[in-house]
């Protein structure tokens, strides 16, 4: 018996760990998908609070023709402050966290399923998923979470790029949508969400497992500090948002074409008309630079967030 184990686990990487089959309570895995919803939620929450001036003001520049620099940008903030007050630099957030907070829960909790789904599939633990169901589990992820919420990312947009006086809040921006552009609006501008959420999801879970595993490897620490887990989720969300930034542009376009005098269209007309306008470099990545400052910022704290939460409800639990 004991040969027969050490002939099934010899063929295993090193760094991997054997799936050991052993039945679990369906009380454990309840706790295991409410910690991950709740970590999830407090990760979303702190990563968007942290980082919505410059969110909003990237929004701002996306859905308009008006060309993008970051003396620009942040003459915007500045008299955004001046006219509006210091905490209209936060408005549209109320919608942002009603939309973020079930998305980061749903998103790091469908991540955690996924890896245990393929962990199961290749005879690995989760975290030592080979490359590519790794990337597949991160995009699994973020096609759940996206596909579940996208309603409330639409409203958040709206209430970004339009003056109080047009929505006072999250629940009239869903009722004059409703009554003046029709339901399916609401879900207006997905197709190019989904298409960037795949490779942003993908990337950023992959690049942040991919960076802890090879930490574990080299440095012969079990756990990265909470530092480096913050320098590891930097390096994901800057290659997540880069790789799918011209449809971030697309989406922010279609959510707001009832607002900004754009005409509704399709993904491929949206996409020919920023191009032919205004450039495929200036148009389609107008506001990345914005996004390579807050994107790491907002990636890194999501990420040490999520694992220090887990660890703590670990302690706890135990």
């Amino acid at each position: 018996m004991g040969n027969g184990v050490k002939e099934a686990t010899a063929h295993l990487p090193e760094d991997a760990e054997p799936t050991l089959h052993t039945p679990k309570s369906k009380k454990s895995g309840h706790h295991d998908v409410l910690s991950s919803l709740l970590s999830g939620a407090l990760a979303g929450a702190l990563a968007k609070t942290a980082v919505a001036p410059l969110d909003r003001t990237k929004i701002i520049f996306q859905v308009s023709s008006k060309r993008f620099s970051a003396k620009e940008a942040f003459r915007l903030l500045y008299y955004t402050y001046l006219n509006e007050g210091f905490f209209s630099l936060w408005r549209g957030n109320s919608a942002t966290m009603v939309r973020v907070v079930p998305y980061a829960a749903i998103q790091f909790s469908a991540h955690e399923e996924y890896k245990r789904v393929l962990g199961r599939y290749y005879g690995f633990c989760g975290d030592a998923l080979p490359p590519w169901p790794r990337l597949l589990a991160g995009a699994l992820a973020g096609t759940t979470a996206a596909s579940l919420t996208y309603p409330l990312d639409l409203v958040r947009a709206r209430m970004a790029v339009t003056p109080k006086e047009m929505y006072s809040n999250i629940f009239h921006v869903f009722i004059r949508i409703s009554r003046e552009e029709g339901l399916k609006t609401l879900y207006h501008g997905f197709t190019p969400t989904l298409l960037g959420v795949i490779p942003y999801a993908g990337l950023s879970f992959f690049t942040y497992e991919t960076l802890k595993n090879l930490h574990k490897e080299y440095s012969g620490h079990r756990q990265p500090y909470p530092f480096e887990r913050m320098i590891f989720g930097a390096c994901a969300g800057i290659i997540g948002q880069s790789a799918s930034y011209p449809l971030d542009v697309v989406r922010r376009r279609m959510q707001t074409a009832g607002v900004t005098g754009y005409p509704r269209t399709s993904i491929v007309r949206t996409l020919y008309t920023i191009v032919r306008e205004e450039g495929a470099v200036r148009g389609l990545y107008k506001g990345l630079s914005m996004n390579w400052l807050k994107g790491p910022i907002a990636v890194g704290i999501s990420f040490t967030t999520f694992d220090l939460m887990q660890i703590l409800l670990e302690h706890l639990q135990g």
